[in-house]
């Protein structure tokens, strides 16, 4: 009788779990985020800073939050099988992620069926969030990222003539490359300042064939809108090359692996990025750097930032939905304006993206330093 009444209990607690009647005092947020592969560095960034907003911020509406994390593994199909476990298995209220633009878009029809909101931190293609209403995100998008930087190089670095060199493995760096060769072309007025395009594919490590191509065509500067680890190493081929000129990156390249991997030869390198530890823009800003120095021991990087700020974006839609049901959260998200975060004023337009402003960072002395921002168009 004993035994049968262990088990009994037993079943009777799956079945609460799994029905969603033993979850009501408890709300529930997902993340999935790359935290092994190549992309590897970004998710564990991001996962950081969630962490520590989790920690500032732990209850919401009087209820306890509890975080359930998945390591989608760097991989498209892995993506879209942590948000299912996300869902079915720990049954979210909403989910979190991911780095990588084709890791969101893989994740994003999985949330849209089944009615759960997510929050990208940094996934910057503009497919991201179209046609689902389910997906927001606490970062700009790829169009603005290529004004940001076609505009650093023609006004700031007085270039006129650029090539690209883009990995076509990757949406992300396709989408940046496209939008950064429009925009560029658009200052200058000429659709051959833009002097040649090449491509190589996530993992390469031999760029001698690309960047041989790209120096015959004697370009000022070298856009490349890749992902960190590649970047840094065709950067370094390419002074080994005897090419001396300005090269430029995207967001993906903020990484200490970045500098780890090209050394000297990433010195003067400028991206484009989303928050600056040297330049605060808000109250909650010096909130979030300090306490995490406190937690860390070192300075927090853009996609610490963003994926604090993505923790606590759901949690203010849930305070003004004054509800933890998946719908309601989503129709306050959508409602966002004027958010205060650590990356400043955030507002949801009307395709679930952030309107903020773009910040600029370029390699010194083995750092990431401040270089300037763009406000939205």
């Amino acid at each position: 009788m004993g035994k049968r009444f262990g088990v009994l209990l037993v079943l009777l607690a799956f079945i609460m779990v799994f029905s969603g009647t033993g979850l009501a005092d408890e709300v529930r947020i997902g993340v999935y985020e790359p935290l092994t592969g190549p992309m590897a560095a970004g998710g564990q960034m991001t996962l950081e800073g969630i962490r520590l907003a989790h920690a500032l911020y732990p209850t919401v509406l009087g209820k306890e939050v509890r975080l359930f994390v998945e390591d989608n593994k760097t991989d498209k199909a892995e993506a879209a099988l942590t948000v299912s476990r996300l869902i079915e298995l720990h049954r979210v209220n909403a989910i979190i992620g991911s780095y990588g633009s084709s890791l969101a878009m893989s994740g994003g029809p999985v949330a849209k069926t089944a009615g759960i909101p997510v929050m990208g931190c940094s996934p910057t293609h503009p497919l991201v969030t179209q046609d689902n209403d389910y997906y927001f995100r606490a970062c700009f998008i790829d169009p603005f990222q290529g004004h940001i930087m076609a505009t650093y190089a023609y006004h700031t670095l007085g270039i006129r003539e650029v090539a690209i060199i883009q990995d076509i493995a990757q949406d992300y760096s396709v989408g940046l490359a496209h939008f950064f060769r429009e925009a560029f072309v658009e200052l200058t007025g000429d659709p051959a300042s833009v002097v040649g395009m090449s491509s190589y594919q996530t993992l390469d490590t031999d760029f001698t064939a690309q960047l041989t191509y790209l120096r015959g065509l004697n370009p000022e500067a070298v856009f490349a809108p890749g992902y960190y680890g590649d970047v840094a190493l065709l950067i370094t081929q390419a002074r080994e090359l005897g090419m001396e000129i300005p090269f430029l990156g995207g967001d993906a390249c903020e990484a200490p692996e970045f500098i780890e991997i090209g050394g000297e030869n990433v010195e003067g390198v400028a991206i484009s990025t989303h928050y600056s530890a040297d330049a605060p823009v808000t109250e909650e800003s010096t909130k979030f750097v300090d306490a995490f120095y406190e937690k860390y021991g070192h300075a927090p990087s853009a996609f610490a930032a963003l994926g604090y700020d993505a923790y606590l974006l759901i949690l203010d839609a849930i305070q003004r939905a004054d509800s933890t049901d998946p719908q309601d959260i989503r129709d306050a998200l959508a409602q966002t304006e004027g958010f205060e975060g650590a990356t400043g004023f955030i507002t949801m337009d009307e395709g679930g993206d952030a309107v903020k402003t773009g910040i600029i960072l370029q390699v010194e002395d083995g750092e990431f330093k401040y270089a300037g921002s763009v406000e939205p168009q």
